[in-house]
């Protein structure tokens, strides 16, 4: 496969950059987890890294939120180095990780108020902090209920609300949606877009779901440790062009050939079906059916996703 050169949609930058990544490496052992990453993330930004199991998101996540350090490469957070400065910056950052941290035989608010303690917080500051997140995020009438008998969805919120007590500039989230149900996912992707508004401050989360990067402002995709995309979804999509039609089935190279011939298209066999690019996919549909209508046992088209971006730039596929 020909090398690949990485989209990179330009971005106004500010002097409100908050986070700062050039050419971070690491390697586990003989295993090279991250290569060469470079990007810029800016207050208000929710950003979000996509990426199947094994791109590198974790480890990401865990150097920027200073679990481990860099070992390649320059990472400047709020303006601070991560190699050299990491106290300054652990106390300016609020990380929700991606298994629960509460207690849940506590009620929200004791959660919320001994996690306040260990930042300084207590007295009528804390009080009137819990109050203000817990009406942000909309839990305010389970402010006493124990976390135990709150719903995935629920619990997640008040993790946000953990997180955002110290009024940190940048917000951290590994995987938040995982394991929560759609209308749950969507709830706290509102609620991360609440609080990048009203507390100004920039999100970066990392996931493998692609509705959860369909909501961020821009978006880095990541396949084998490199940055392969970066960019607003829809302007990613636009990279791919025209629509997506994928013919699934008993699909095999000598239809993808017989295919490419007759339509003068370059379909990609990958993850079981075939998926061709084409202008007009209703019409392809149409006389794709009518020459192959035996060979053809199911097909559909559309607008393309984040997942054709990944497999046009990979040429595999994204496995979730």
């Amino acid at each position: 496969m020909e090398n690949l050169k990485i989209i990179r949609i330009p971005v106004q930058t500010t002097a409100d950059c908050l986070i700062e990544v050039e050419n971070l490496s690491h390697s586990y052992q003989t295993r090279r987890a991250l290569e060469n990453v470079s990007f810029d993330v800016s207050c208000g930004e929710i950003f979000g890294f996509l990426g199947p199991n094994g791109s590198g998101k974790t480890t990401l996540f865990r150097i920027l939120s200073t679990l481990i350090p860099v070992t390649s490469g320059t990472v400047r957070i709020l303006g601070y180095d991560l190699s050299t400065e990491v106290k300054a910056i652990r106390h300016r950052l609020g990380v929700v990780f991606q298994h629960p941290g509460l207690d849940v035989k506590l009620t929200v608010v004791e959660n919320l108020r001994h996690h306040g303690h260990l930042y300084g917080l207590s007295g009528k500051t804390l009080h009137h902090r819990i109050a203000e997140l817990l009406e942000q995020v909309g839990i305010s009438d389970r402010a006493t209920d124990r976390v135990e008998v709150l719903s995935g969805g629920l619990q997640r919120r008040v993790e946000l609300a953990k997180a955002m007590l110290h009024s940190p500039r940048v917000l951290l989230l590994d995987e938040p949606t995982s394991g929560l149900d759609v209308t749950a996912r969507r709830q706290l992707n509102d609620d991360l877009r609440v609080l990048a508004d009203t507390e100004n401050i920039l999100v970066l989360l990392t996931t493998h779901l692609l509705d959860d990067a369909e909501a961020c402002n821009r978006v880095g995709i990541l396949n084998n440790g490199s940055l392969v995309a970066i960019g607003a979804p829809d302007e990613l999509k636009a990279q791919v062009g025209g629509d997506v039609v994928r013919i699934e089935g008993e699909v095999s190279e000598r239809l993808s050939t017989a295919i490419a011939e007759k339509f003068s298209v370059s379909p990609v066999l990958t993850g079981g079906h075939l998926r061709v690019e084409c202008e007009r996919g209703h019409e392809f549909v149409r006389d794709l059916v009518a020459t192959f209508p035996n060979e053809i046992q199911t097909v559909r088209f559309g607008r393309p996703t984040l997942e054709d971006v990944f497999i046009k730039l990979t040429g595999n596929p994204f496995v979730q």
